[in-house]
C-alpha cells in the first residue's frame, strides 16, 4: 500500500580519491552507487561515470570503482573504438531484408533496441528496458511483457542478449523457491506476476476462492527450453533448466485432481488478465508442454527419472482444452464473453505449438479463436502481433501481415509503446512476428518462409537461427524461393521444408542425402560443421545474398534501411 510505503534512507556523497560517489542505501538491502570523475588534458574535459546496483549484500560501490578504475587509463577514442568494434559486431549475426520498407526499417530498430537493453552479463528486460520515464508499471511483469521482450533474440541469432533472462531466472532459484508457500518449497517454485530483477516475490496456492497466477514460471521456462533448443547447450539443460522446469511443472502436479470422468483436473486458477476458473487453457497449456519438455530432456540426458511416469500420466488423462461455439474458452465454464487484450487462453497454438496445422480441425478452432478475439474489442498492440503470430503458425501470411498492419496506429515515431504508461515489449514482439513469417522451427522441423504475404515477393535472409541449432539462409524473388542454405551447429538430426518448387537439388562439399518424407518434407544427413545448399531448376542460381532493394520511407521514420 502506497501508504505504508518507507522511503529509502537519504543518499550520501563520498569521495575516494579521485571518484564521487553517490551511495544510495535500500531497506530491502543492497545498494546503488553512482560514481564519477572528470579527466582533463590542456584542451579537454572528459566526464566518466558508472552506476552499479548490488542486492542483498552492499557491494556496488566496490564494483562502480573497480568499473571506473578499468577505464579510466584509456583514452575517448579507444573507449569508443571499443564500443563501435561491439556494434559492428553485432549487426551482422544475421540478416532480414524484404520488399517492405516500413516494416524493414521497423525490425532492425529493434534489433537496435534490443542490443541498447541487455547484455549478455545485462540485467533483466523489464517493462521499460533503459528507457526511463513514469510509468504504472515500474519492473518486469511476467504473465507477458518478459517472454514477448526476449522472443526475437532467438531466430534472429542473437543468443547472448537472452543470456541475461537465463542468468536472471538460474541466479535467483531460492528465490523463485520461497515465492511459494513453505509446505511446497521441497519440490516446487513460482514466479510472481511482477517482480524486480531478483524474482521476488508471493504465489499463492489454488484453494477453491482463491485463484493465484500459477503458471508464470512455466512460461518463462518456455523461453529458457527456446534459448536450449536454439543453442543446444546441454549443460545448460542438465545444470539449470531441467531442475527448474521441474519445480514448476511439480507446482502444478500439487493441485491435479482425478475427476469422475477419469481425466485430470486442475482447480480454479487465473488466466493472466482475464479471470480464472477450472481447467484454465493457460494452465493446461503450459502443463502439458512442461511435462514433454522434461520427457524429452530426460531422455536426451539419459536420466531415469523417478517422475516420467507422473508426466506421462499428465499427457495421458490431463483433461482437453475447454472449447465453446467461439473457440477456446478461459476456463471450464467460463466463456471468452468480454474485450481481452490478452491471448492466454491461445498458448496451445502459439508458442506452445502443442496444437499445429498438423491437427486435423486445429486450423479452425484457431481462426474462429482469434476472430471471436479480436471481435470483443479491448485489444491492444501486442493482441495484433499475437494474431499475426497465430496466423504465421498456421501459414496464413497475409492474415499475419494485415494483423501486423494493425499495429502501426500503436507505434510511436521512435517504435515505442504506450498504453497508459510507456512499455518496451510490444514492438520487440512484432519483430518476433516478422520472424514467424520467415522462419519456424517447432517440431523439430525448420520451416523456410512458411507464412510470407504475396506482398513480400523478395526477401533476403542469413544466418536465421532454428532449433536444433541450425543457421538458415535463404532467398526468394518474385514470389518464389531460389535457394536455402542450411548449416548445421550441433549435429542434430536436420528436418526441414525448404518451400521450394519442382525437383530439389543439394549441393555442398560432399555428396548428401536429401529424403523425402512426405509431399514438401525432407530429411538431410548434415553432420555438425558442414553445410547444404538446397535449389532447384536447371542451373545453381547465385549465391549472394544483399539487402533488398526497396524504395525509401518518406521522411526515414525509424530510421535509414
Amino acid at each position: 500500500m502506497r501508504g505504508e510505503y518507507k522511503p529509502n534512507p537519504s543518499p550520501q556523497q563520498e569521495r575516494d580519491g579521485e571518484y564521487e560517489l553517490c551511495i544510495q542505501p535500500l531497506n530491502a538491502g543492497g545498494e546503488t552507487v553512482t560514481a564519477w570523475c572528470e579527466q582533463k588534458t590542456k584542451t579537454t574535459s572528459t566526464l566518466m561515470a558508472t552506476v552499479a546496483h548490488s542486492f542483498p549484500d552492499a557491494t556496488a560501490k566496490k564494483e562502480a570503482l573497480d568499473e571506473l578504475r578499468r577505464v579510466s587509463g584509456l583514452s575517448p577514442d579507444e573507449l569508443e573504438q571499443s564500443h563501435r568494434q561491439w556494434w559492428h559486431s553485432y549487426y551482422p549475426q544475421s540478416l532480414v531484408s524484404f520488399s517492405d520498407p516500413y516494416w524493414e526499417s521497423f525490425y532492425w530498430i529493434q534489433m537496435y533496441k534490443l542490443a541498447s537493453t541487455t547484455r549478455a552479463d545485462g540485467m533483466l528486460i523489464d517493462n521499460q528496458g533503459p528507457w526511463l520515464q513514469t510509468t504504472p508499471w515500474p519492473g518486469a511483469w511476467w504473465n507477458l511483457n518478459v517472454q514477448l521482450s526476449y522472443w526475437p533474440t532467438y531466430a534472429s541469432n542473437r543468443h547472448q542478449l537472452s543470456k541475461s533472462l537465463e542468468r536472471t531466472l538460474y541466479g535467483n532459484v531460492d528465490n523463485l523457491i520461497d515465492n511459494v508457500p513453505e509446505a511446497y518449497r521441497h519440490d516446487s517454485a513460482g514466479m510472481p506476476r511482477a517482480t524486480g530483477q531478483y524474482c521476488k516475490g508471493v504465489v499463492d496456492a489454488p484453494n477453491g476462492s482463491n485463484k493465484p497466477e500459477i503458471g508464470l514460471l512455466l512460461w518463462a521456462c518456455h523461453n529458457s527450453w527456446l534459448h536450449y533448443r536454439h543453442t543446444m547447450d546441454e549443460q545448460a539443460l542438465r545444470n539449470q533448466l531441467v531442475p527448474l522446469l521441474k519445480r514448476a511443472v511439480n507446482y502444478h502436479l500439487h493441485f491435479l485432481e482425478q475427476g469422475e470422468d477419469g481425466k485430470l483436473h486442475l482447480p480454479p486458477t487465473f488466466s493472466p488478465e482475464y479471470g480464472g476458473g477450472p481447467d484454465c487453457n493457460f494452465d493446461l497449456a503450459l502443463l502439458r508442454w512442461g511435462c514433454q519438455a522434461l520427457i524429452e530432456a530426460s531422455k536426451r540426458l539419459k536420466i531415469d527419472d523417478p517422475l516420467m511416469s507422473r508426466w506421462q500420466n499428465v499427457l495421458d488423462k490431463l483433461t482437453d482444452y475447454p472449447v465453446d461455439e467461439r473457440g477456446y474458452m478461459i476456463a471450464r465454464g467460463v466463456p471468452f464473453v468480454k474485450g481481452h487484450r490478452h491471448y492466454s487462453q491461445l498458448l496451445m497454438l502459439y508458442p506452445l505449438y502443442l496444437e499445429t496445422r498438423e491437427k486435423k480441425g486445429a486450423e479452425e478452432l484457431m481462426l474462429t479463436s482469434v476472430r471471436h478475439w479480436h471481435s470483443m474489442g479491448g485489444r491492444q498492440g501486442y493482441s495484433l502481433t499475437g494474431a499475426s503470430s497465430l496466423s504465421s503458425a498456421f501459414g496464413r501470411g497475409n492474415e499475419a501481415l494485415e494483423y501486423l498492419n494493425g499495429l502501426k496506429p500503436f507505434l510511436q515515431p521512435n517504435t515505442l509503446y504506450k498504453e497508459s504508461g510507456p512499455v518496451i515489449e510490444t514492438p520487440l514482439s512484432g519483430a518476433q512476428s516478422i520472424h514467424d513469417m520467415l522462419i519456424q522451427s517447432w517440431g523439430g522441423t525448420i520451416r523456410v518462409f512458411p507464412a510470407v504475404a504475396d506482398s513480400w515477393s523478395d526477401i533476403a535472409v542469413h544466418d536465421l537461427s532454428a532449433e536444433g541449432a541450425f543457421l538458415v539462409s535463404a532467398q526468394r524473388k518474385a514470389g518464389k524461393t531460389t535457394f536455402v542454405r542450411v548449416k548445421s551447429l550441433a549435429g542434430e538430426p536436420c528436418l526441414i521444408m525448404p518451400g521450394l518448387e519442382g525437383e530439389i537439388k543439394v549441393s555442398g562439399k560432399r555428396e548428401f542425402q536429401l529424403k523425402p518424407i512426405k509431399p514438401g518434407l525432407y530429411s538431410l544427413d548434415l553432420q555438425k560443421g558442414e553445410q547444404a545448399i538446397l535449389w532447384s531448376g536447371d542451373q545453381m542460381p547465385a549465391l549472394s545474398l544483399a539487402p533488398v532493394a526497396a524504395d525509401e520511407l518518406q521522411g526515414n521514420p525509424f530510421g535509414l534501411r
